[in-house]
Formats: structure tokens, C-alpha cells, sequence
């Protein structure tokens, strides 16, 4: 389905636009500027350590699901697939 939805969307000039607006709509909700910010910290504390870096294609998991939670104990690294997985088969 994702396969789909990704299609119509680049060969959909508009709607494309819509769902640009739609993002950005959200991304500015107050809540989820705090779970960026707390993302971007977990990320920064894993880069002063020196397991991950900018462009390395892997992102920070939290292992407690808890964004608050930034211990180094709490935070792996994982690639993004496997990371994304995990996220998608929790919300099912």
C-alpha cells in the first residue's frame, strides 16, 4: 500500500503540495517540537560518545520507548530499517 501512496504522491503535483502543507502543519504542534528536540538530543549525546555521525544512514533507538529517557544505557544504535520496523510493528 505504501508503494501506492508514494507514487501517487510524485505524480501528483498537487497533492503533493497538500501533504507538504499538511507535515508542516504538524510539525509545528508543540508537542511534537519537544519530541524533536528530545530525539535531536539523544542523537547529539550518542554523537559525543562517538557511535554515531552524520550521515552513518542509522538512527538512535530509545530501548524503553521513553524520548525522555536520553541515559546512554537507554539509547542504541540501529540501523534505520530495522529501527523503522520496530516502530511500525508496535503501532499495529
Amino acid at each position: 500500500m505504501a508503494g501506492k501512496t508514494q507514487t501517487y504522491y510524485n505524480s501528483n503535483p498537487k497533492a503533493k503540495a497538500v501533504k507538504a502543507k499538511q507535515q508542516k502543519k504538524f510539525n509545528a504542534k508543540p508537542e511534537e517540537k519537544k519530541k524533536r528536540s528530545m530525539r535531536n538530543a539523544a542523537r547529539r549525546a550518542l554523537a559525543r560518545l562517538g557511535r554515531v555521525k552524520k550521515g552513518d544512514g542509522k538512527d538512535v533507538d530509545h530501548k524503553d520507548r521513553n524520548a525522555n529517557n536520553n541515559s546512554p544505557s537507554n539509547l542504541r544504535v540501529q540501523s534505520a530499517s530495522a529501527n523503522r520496523a520496530r516502530n511500525q510493528k508496535n503501532k499495529k
